[in-house]
Parts: C-alpha cells; sequence; structure tokens
C-alpha cells in the first residue's frame, strides 16, 4: 500500500492515479504520474475516458515565460494567485521559472503554497477568525524562513486579531496590509480618511506590523478600454496617495513598502503604482497576476487584447487549457449533446466554446479541424452540454471528440483533482494534481 493515499496533496513531485480520478482508466492499479509518458496514450486514441481536462505543455511554458519577462521587463515582483489552480506541480513550476512568491485567499490554500516550496506569500483575503490565526501561527511557527502578509481593511478586524494574540499568542505579531477597496465593490477601505485612521491603529498595534498597501483592481474594469485604464487609473492615484501620508507620518513598519495589486486582466494599469519612487524607503511592487498560467479562450483571452493594443505587443498569453468531450447523441436535426457539463467546465461567466473537433477515424490531433463558426455551445447540465449547429453544415457524429474553450480557468481547475498535460502533437506527457 501507498504511504499516502492517491489523492493526498503532498509536496510537488510524483503522485498516484488511479480510478478514483475521474477520467482516469477505471480498473488500473495506482499509476505514478511519472510513468504517463512511457505507456504512450494519446488525447486521440481513446486510451483515456471522456470528459478530459487537458493543459498544452507547450502553451503552459509560454505562458509561464511570457508574464515572468512581462514582471522583470516592468522592475516588478510576481507572486501568482494560487487559488487559480491549487496544484502544486504548477506552484513548482511558477517559483522555479522565478515568482517572488504565491498568493492565496485561504490558511487551507496557504498550506499547500508552503508545502510546495514558497517562503513569501500574501493572503489577498483577510485573515480574523480564531482558527484561521491559529493555523497561520503555527505555519508560521512550524517554518521559520516564511514570511506572510495578509489583508487588513477595518478595526473591527484588527481588534479580533488583537484579542486573540493577547490571549493565545502575546508575542507573535503579524505582517499586514492595508486595503483600499472600490465603492459598491469588494472589501477594502473606501476612503482615504478611513484608511489613514485605521493605519494609525495598526502602526500602534502590539498585533500587527504595517508592511504595505494592497489593491484589487479587477472590480473596476468592463473590457472597454477607456472605461477601464481611467478607472482603474483613478484607483491607482488613491492608492498611491494613502501611500504617501502613511510614509510621511512613518507609519510603516519595514525597511521597504510593499505595494501590491492582483487580477489577470489589466495587469499593466497598475504596474505604475508598483514602480512608485520617492517614498522616504523602496517600494517593493508585487503584482498577484492567477490566471495568466493557463489563460483561456473568452474572458482574459478579450482582455488580454486590450494589454496587447495598450503595450504595443503583437500577442501575449496563450490558451493552455481545455476540456475535450464526446459527442454522445444528436437527437434532432442541429442540436448534439455533449459527455460534459457543469460538473466538468467554467460556466460561472461564459459558457464554453467549441474549438477543435476529431471525426470518429482521426487519431492525429494535427488532423483535428477547427470548430465550425455555427457550432454554439448554449447550454449546460450537471453532465450534458448542448451543442447547436446548422443541419445544413458540418453536422457532428455520435462518436466524435469536440474540444471545448473555457472562460475564466478557475472554476475549471476546481471541477478535477487531476488534469493531464498535452503535447503539441497529443501525447499524454504527465499530469499536475488539484487540491481544492
Amino acid at each position: 500500500m501507498p504511504s499516502n493515499p492517491p489523492s493526498a496533496c503532498t509536496p510537488p513531485g510524483d503522485f498516484l492515479l488511479n480510478g478514483q480520478f475521474k477520467s482516469f482508466p477505471a480498473g488500473l492499479a495506482d499509476t505514478p504520474a511519472a510513468d504517463l509518458a512511457a505507456r504512450g496514450w494519446h488525447l486521440l486514441h481513446d486510451d483515456l475516458p471522456y470528459p478530459l481536462a487537458v493543459i498544452q505543455r507547450s502553451a503552459l511554458q509560454h505562458n509561464l515565460r511570457w508574464m515572468q519577462d512581462f514582471a522583470n521587463r516592468k522592475g516588478v515582483h510576481l507572486a501568482p494567485h494560487g487559488k487559480t489552480t491549487m496544484s502544486p506541480e504548477l506552484f513548482a513550476m511558477q517559483l522555479q521559472a522565478g515568482a517572488w512568491g504565491l498568493t492565496f485567499a485561504t490558511i487551507y490554500q496557504l498550506g499547500i503554497g508552503v508545502a510546495a516550496g514558497a517562503r513569501r506569500c500574501i493572503i489577498a483575503n483577510q485573515v480574523l477568525g480564531p482558527a484561521d490565526l491559529r493555523g497561520l501561527h503555527a505555519l508560521l511557527t512550524q517554518h521559520t524562513d516564511l514570511r506572510v502578509w495578509f489583508l487588513v481593511d477595518s478595526l473591527a478586524q484588527l481588534r479580533l486579531i488583537e484579542a486573540w494574540c493577547a490571549t493565545h499568542a502575546p508575542a507573535r505579531v503579524f505582517d499586514v496590509l492595508l486595503e483600499m477597496g472600490i465603492a459598491g465593490k469588494r472589501t477594502g477601505c473606501r476612503s482615504q480618511e478611513e484608511a489613514l485612521t485605521l493605519a494609525h491603529a495598526m502602526a500602534a498595534s502590539p498585533a500587527v506590523r504595517l508592511c504595505g498597501v494592497e489593491c484589487y483592481e479587477g472590480s473596476a474594469t468592463q473590457c472597454d478600454n477607456e472605461h477601464d485604464t481611467r478607472e482603474v487609473s483613478a484607483l491607482v492615484r488613491r492608492i498611491l496617495a494613502v501611500t504617501q501620508a502613511c510614509d510621511a507620518q512613518h507609519l510603516f513598519a519595514d525597511d521597504h513598502i510593499l505595494l501590491t495589486a492582483g487580477g489577470s486582466g489589466v495587469f499593466d494599469l497598475v504596474v505604475p503604482l508598483l514602480q512608485t519612487r520617492g517614498l522616504s524607503r523602496p517600494v517593493q511592487g508585487v503584482l498577484r497576476s492567477g490566471c495568466y498560467i493557463t489563460h483561456d479562450h473568452t474572458h482574459y483571452r478579450q482582455l488580454l487584447q486590450l494589454v496587447e493594443q495598450r503595450e504595443g505587443l503583437s500577442s501575449s498569453l496563450q490558451p493552455a487549457l481545455e476540456v475535450w468531450a464526446m459527442v454522445q447523441s444528436v437527437p434532432e436535426p442541429g442540436l448534439a449533446l455533449l459527455s460534459c457539463g457543469r460538473r466538468d467546465i467554467s460556466y460561472d461567466m461564459a459558457l464554453p466554446t467549441a474549438q477543435r473537433f476529431a471525426p470518429r477515424g482521426v487519431h492525429q490531433l494535427q488532423d483535428a479541424s477547427a470548430a465550425p463558426a455555427d457550432w454554439r455551445i448554449t447550454a449546460l447540465n450537471d453532465q450534458h452540454a448542448y451543442l447547436k449547429f446548422d443541419p445544413q453544415g458540418t453536422v457532428p457524429a455520435v462518436g466524435d471528440r469536440v474540444a471545448l474553450g473555457i472562460s475564466h480557468p478557475c472554476t475549471t481547475f476546481d471541477k478535477w483533482r487531476w488534469l493531464a498535460l498535452v503535447e503539441d502533437d497529443g501525447a499524454i506527457s504527465g499530469a499536475v494534481r488539484t487540491c481544492f
């Protein structure tokens, strides 16, 4: 018996797969992920059941290089948001590619990232519950080389942290960031007056150290270049004003000021904030984009086209994540049902899109065709996708395979405990886990 169950989220490296994992062949004994390439499996040889979530390795590697090069070129650090993939193997790739650290939303996620080797982590969320404070304290105690910053946006939150520390860990001082928000949107201080009042309280607190300022600019965007530039630039000016005021009043506790922004759609517009100069101490600018690692076919693709225009780029990130499904029924003219549904693919921002298809008998990926323009996914059930098509055009047949593109990778990753890594020729060469 293995020392760990096949699904255990152990540190990155080899792990075991078996028929308890969705879309892994039933009946196989525990199989090391490192052995997949030697099996000679192929995406279009029907070696694995459908639906099947896959990551194209070449696009993945391109995205890792491209985003790290962008950060390096701009003189900022990259701390990718781990909630996108929750994959120890992908975390390790991001760190190996040069990421300064990783970002998370919860203490549980943080623990997975620390096990994957991250030693600088931002929790882009409020931490205040006793169990979470206890968990963070335990991780910091266990890993003395670990630094974690989390967000504070209210005096009420600060008082809860102070009360917990006073009772359970009087010597613990947490590193925190002042969060600035947007009216009507997510968390964060709404005004400079509110922010400075809180900053003074944090600077005087025995339980926290004020290390910088944070924002999430994604809430301000509408995928409209003029609107997004105006609104995000206004947010950047607000945060810079708060940062300058805190610096002038000597409220920051570290030898540098950490300024960080997140989001995967308009990251170029917050770079000027992260490049801030002229303060009393150096700025450490940290970009927290997460979805870049696999990108997508719709939502972020549209946003990145605007980034390319603003940056004067001919190209940027590449879609790396697909879910392949099989046509299981064509019950009436113009309608096919695919073996993929809400349990398997994102549907929170936009429906999937048909990208490629391989008719029965096609066994080489290079022989797959682009999906006809009239093929549209119009609805999802738990296990089915409704593919509408023109009956006078290309008609899908039962047994055909269809590659579905996604919008917003986060909610495709969290439907899979593993994803196959696929080469450009369709060979299955490895796998990654998820730990949601």
